[in-house]
């Protein structure tokens, strides 16, 4: 079985044919999928997904994208909506500096209260960075300095300094489609040298389709493809591959119950 990550199922891109994604997750051996919130204003419709299908689990939280627009999402907003049993994570959060669709004074406060929320309730947090990991490790550190937490790096498309530095503070990785894609070597580089015991895949749907999907709309199908790339890159069969990233997974979202 593999698990699917990181993926978002209540987009609009999969509205008409949700039961037909979950459906061909499972015939492509993609045994659990995680939803991953990025309103809270659009958080009932993250757990109706979730609640709707047995293998489906989802997160709470505000994308950085979104943390000028949703000035609600609070330490203690995100505990309370963490208490369903369905919801394993705290995120996506983080900082995204290529796009800066929000002040980035906003995505830093954001990201702390992501972590505190991760603190208190146990959970791990889902952390997006985009040209900003610089500041994004200091946030790391300083938190983690304050009391451990747990997490991992998305879509992980940053270099071998950032990744050290993150498996040294105890967090995993997830490898997306963007680790298969012919200009993505330096990443396969970096992937290589990650401990095996660190690494998640995820698909990021309905973006970042791996090869050969790239250009169209992902789905968690497709996780096995990039599954199988990694297994390459990391020189191991693909069956020890797929045991461990969904061991990783279930260690890390300890509240999933496949």
């Amino acid at each position: 079985m593999l698990v699917d990550s990181h993926c978002h199922l209540d987009f609009p891109d999969f509205t008409d044919d949700l039961d037909g994604v979950v459906g061909r997750a499972g015939q492509a051996g993609i045994g659990i999928l995680l939803t991953i919130g990025t309103h809270i204003s659009r958080h009932d419709q993250v757990i109706r997904v979730a609640e709707r299908f047995d293998n489906v689990w989802c997160t709470v939280g505000v994308h950085p994208h979104e943390a000028g627009v949703e000035p609600f999402a609070d330490v203690e907003t995100l505990v309370r909506l963490a208490d369903h049993p369905k919801v394993v994570g705290l995120g996506e959060t983080g900082l995204d500096y290529f796009y800066d669709k929000s002040p980035r004074d906003r995505q830093r406060d954001s990201f702390k209260m992501h972590i505190e929320a991760a603190r208190r309730t146990g959970l791990p947090v889902i952390v997006h960075t985009r040209d900003a990991d610089g500041d994004t490790a200091a946030i790391l550190e300083d938190e983690m300095g304050k009391g451990a937490f747990t997490g991992l790096v998305h879509c992980f498309s940053s270099d071998g300094q950032f990744s050290e530095k993150a498996v040294e503070l105890g967090l995993y990785i997830s490898a997306s489609g963007i680790m298969t894609f012919k200009t993505a070597e330096a990443l396969r580089d970096t992937l290589r040298g990650v401990p095996l015991d660190r690494l998640l895949v995820e698909t990021d749907a309905p973006y970042l389709a791996p090869v050969p999907f790239r250009g169209k709309r992902n789905e968690p199908a497709y996780a096995a493809h990039t599954a199988a790339r990694l297994a390459e890159v990391k020189g191991v069969p693909f069956a020890e591959l797929e045991r461990a990233t969904t061991a990783n997974f279930l260690r890390l979202f300890g509240k999933v119950r496949p």
